[in-house]
């Protein structure tokens, strides 16, 4: 599957959001600058062996001095939405009480340099950093928190509600209770196992506190939640596999987003509580299943599953790579996460399967009759970038093709899939956000793991665009070009595909590529 930013521009449907993502504490740094209280991920990335090479997120990007910079950046690209998290211990610094002025004064800055560039924010509110008092009381394990989150939500609301375009309540919480209170690879590091179920719970109650308090509070923006989703791929025909790959869905996919969508938890689950004291009320549930203006979908690759203990029990997509060492035996797990045969994998050991996000929004159709619109909200992968000097143009060049393809071809089925006659014809699919804008901490994996359509020198902290940089510019310049020039039902005719591709320059030459680069010492 070859698309050229062209090709794509003409299968974008009308008022498509394309926009890019990051979060607070991979990017901002200044950690313990002008009020900022410490979180739970300060702490635990202080723990020696916790991060790969002990990498720190003290500084990360800067972005926290270099936030215009960023934002010009962003403007220079064209992008139509900038998705970024609120650091929680930056505004709140206990995570209750008082509020820091200069954390809502850094905000107010962004969002209004934001909407001067023309681009949309979209804010996250809890991006994995509890501010450390509250994670030294039990964390996503202790109700309290849930509720603090909804407060939380009340300040922001009182503070940006009138500049923000669309609202994500809670990140991910498969990831933060899978790696954080599971696993103990992320933030708190606790390895509860099954015993961490009431950290789901609590999150998703987090989430229908906090879209609660901004509803009370009158916001204009869009409100919804966002959770990852990989589809689970039996390795074989074998009914040990099936049902595996079948308690792993419900595991990662299910557990969060049927409360959400349906007000109910799915029977295993249920069954569960024999084990842990976990008993949602049915107001609870009715909190968490509120109504929702959209669902946030974090794709990045589907999972295959065996059956038995087996070599990968922790599973690299659940998991931070760690390292040279992503797998390793757990005797006595019911199964285990098994490669594709003959899969292209990223940086992180991820297999690279386009295919699936197709598989991914189906299912979601199936499952969810009333599901509402949908964003991507992230997407990407990791590479091991190279940095190369163009002579002739005396310029440094970062040529991520693999990337570049990575993400031409996962917007290209996600669009083909929602469109009349794909296999998620039903879901109204409203916009994709790249994972990320720039390099950044990503997590246990520190700066080993590459995701930035924006090379960051951890040493200089200079940004430089790669390819895929000048890929996505041309993408978003074409499709306004499309926009402006044709009638909307004459962008996704195959005859208009075709003639852009006629026209469409090569990938090198999109990526500004040209004569015989020198790798860089």
């Amino acid at each position: 599957m070859n698309f050229s930013a062209k090709d794509l521009a003409a299968m974008i449907p009308p008022s498509f959001t394309l926009g890019v993502a990051t979060s607070a504490f991979q990017i901002e740094g200044a950690l313990d600058e002008d009020g900022r209280g410490p979180s739970g991920w300060d702490v635990f990335a202080a723990k020696p062996g916790a991060i790969v090479d002990d990498h720190s997120p003290v500084v990360a990007c800067d972005h926290y001095h270099r936030m215009p910079q960023d934002v010009a950046l962003m403007k220079e690209l064209g992008i139509d939405s900038y998705r970024f998290s609120l650091s929680w211990s930056r505004i709140q610094p206990g995570g209750s009480g008082p509020v820091n002025p200069a954390g809502l004064d850094f905000y107010d800055r962004l969002l209004d340099q934001l909407l001067a560039s023309g681009i949309s924010p979209t804010v996250t509110l809890y991006h994995w950093d509890t501010p450390l008092p509250l994670d030294e009381a039990g964390g996503w394990m202790n109700r309290d928190t849930a509720y603090r989150l909804g407060e939380f939500a009340a300040i922001a609301a009182a503070a940006f509600g009138d500049r923000v375009a669309r609202w994500v309540t809670v990140n991910e919480p498969a990831t933060v209770t899978t790696n954080g209170y599971a696993l103990g690879l992320h933030a708190p590091g606790e390895s509860l196992l099954l015993k961490a179920l009431p950290s789901v719970h609590h999150q998703l109650l987090g989430h229908g506190l906090a879209l609660q308090a901004l509803r009370a509070a009158n916001v204009p923006g869009e409100v919804g939640i966002t959770n990852v989703y990989s589809p689970m791929i039996p390795a074989s025909s074998n009914p040990l596999d099936k049902l595996s790959s079948g308690l792993m869905d419900v595991a990662q996919n299910r557990l969060y987003a049927d409360p959400v969508l349906t007000g109910k938890y799915p029977d295993v689950i249920r069954a569960a509580t024999f084990f842990t004291s976990f008993s949602p009320s049915a107001a609870d549930m009715a909190l968490i299943s509120q109504p929702l203006d959209f669902y946030g979908l974090n794709y990045y690759m589907p999972t295959r599953v065996a059956a038995g203990p087996g070599e990968g029990a922790v599973p690299p997509g659940m998991a931070e790579a760690m390292g040279d060492d992503l797998s390793g035996s757990a005797p006595g797990a019911p199964f285990h996460i098994t490669p594709f045969p003959d899969a292209e994998t990223t940086a992180y050991g991820w297999p690279i399967k386009p295919e699936y996000i197709s598989v991914a929004l189906a299912e979601m159709a199936e499952r969810y009759p009333n599901l509402p619109p949908v964003f991507i909200t992230e997407g990407g992968a990791s590479f091991e970038d190279v940095v190369v000097r163009d002579r002739a143009a005396d310029r440094i060049l970062i040529p991520d093709e693999r990337r570049l393809r990575y993400l031409a071809e996962h917007i290209a089925t996600a669009l083909e899939a929602t469109a009349p006659g794909g296999a998620a014809e039903s879901v109204d699919l409203r916009g994709y956000y790249v994972w990320s804008l720039l390099d950044n901490f990503e997590w246990s994996a520190g700066y080993k793991q590459p995701f930035g359509l924006l090379h960051v020198d951890f040493e200089t902290l200079e940004r430089t665009p790669k390819a895929s940089y000048y890929w996505l510019q041309e993408l978003l310049a074409a499709r306004k070009e499309a926009d402006a020039g044709a009638a909307a039902s004459a962008i996704r005719e195959p005859s208009g595909a075709g003639q852009a591709a006629a026209e469409a320059p090569a990938v090198g030459e999109a990526s500004g590529l040209t004569g015989e680069p020198d790798p860089v010492p």
